[in-house]
């Protein structure tokens, strides 16, 4: 068992309203994500497939408001929900907001690696 805080994670993005933190638990990673109000991250994952994140996400919003947009529209998940986001996504925060997340390591890696360098 094991309890980790935002500071226990390593950064792996930061900059431009990100603040995207991560730690290998178990077969899985752990994100912990601040995005500021209006980061919008659809061009950070043009290049993917369907130019949107491929990797499915299980977790909380903390904080704030976060909509998801998917080629089938978008939904929007509010502070105290929990979330499955499937493959097929981009994030954009209506509001500053705050959620941690658990991802398969090895999809999340390779999206990491796009957003890392620039595509």
């Amino acid at each position: 068992m094991e309890a980790l805080n935002m500071s226990d994670l390593d950064v792996r993005v930061q900059g431009n309203g990100v603040d995207f933190r991560t730690r290998p638990v178990g077969e899985l990673t752990m994100g912990w994500v601040k995005l500021d109000k209006g980061v919008d991250l659809s061009g950070a994952t043009v290049g993917l497939p369907d130019d949107l994140c491929p990797c499915p996400h299980w977790g909380y919003v903390i904080k704030g408001t976060v909509r998801m947009k998917t080629k089938d529209g978008s939904q929007d998940f509010k502070a105290g929900e929990a979330f499955y986001w499937g493959p097929g996504h981009a994030p954009e925060a209506l509001e500053d907001a705050e959620y941690v997340d658990f991802s398969p390591t090895d999809e999340l890696e390779k999206v990491i690696a796009h957003l890392t360098r620039g595509g």
